[in-house]
């Protein structure tokens, strides 16, 4: 059976004792996590995917085998380097976010913002960063709900709370905003 064929839990567990062989995992995800990470943070989403990938390599042995498919636990990783990186931009007073939208406080970064539109930049700024982080790792990332409970460490119920208020703040922004042009 070659590389392309084992689980992800298998490979990283032979890892292990075989550091080589976890560049299949990498080979396999990076290109996904990287347009994610880049996604949510242009400028330096190409060095956090960088860097699940070596946090990840250096947890390998933390892996939970049970779970075959490791892009749960990388994109956890992803989206908990996202939160730092806006902190403490935040923290240091680096303007990440346009005026124009209204994100100088916010963690939705600038390209985000203008690539998705203003109006739906503007509804994401409504919703708290928890339940935003929930609804772009169901919408972008295309994780299910139970990967999105492994990747995050929280029960699946409150994914499908967190989901279920973000997309609802996001459908009565975008009506006010429709019935205001209207």
């Amino acid at each position: 059976m070659s590389t392309l064929e084992l689980p992800d839990a298998t490979i990283i567990a032979a890892s292990v004792s075989d550091p080589p062989a976890f560049a299949a995992v990498f080979d396999r995800h990076w290109a996904e996590l990287r347009r994610y990470c880049v996604s949510r943070a242009a400028a330096v989403g190409e060095d956090l995917a960088a860097e699940t990938f070596r946090l990840a390599f250096d947890r390998r042995r933390r892996y939970d085998a049970r779970y075959a498919d490791a892009r749960p636990w990388l994109y956890g990783i992803a989206t908990n380097l996202l939160r730092r990186h806006f902190r403490d931009a935040a923290r240091r007073g680096v303007p990440l976010f346009t005026r124009a939208f209204g994100f100088e406080d916010d963690a939705l970064g600038r390209v985000e913002a203008q690539a998705l539109g203003p109006d739906l930049a503007a509804a994401l700024k409504t919703v708290a960063a928890a339940d935003r982080d929930a609804l772009l790792l169901h919408a972008w990332a295309e994780l299910t709900y139970t990967e999105i409970a492994h990747a995050t460490g929280i029960p699946v119920g409150t994914v499908r709370s967190r989901i279920h208020r973000a997309r609802t703040q996001l459908r009565a922004h975008l009506e006010e905003i429709h019935d205001e042009r209207a």
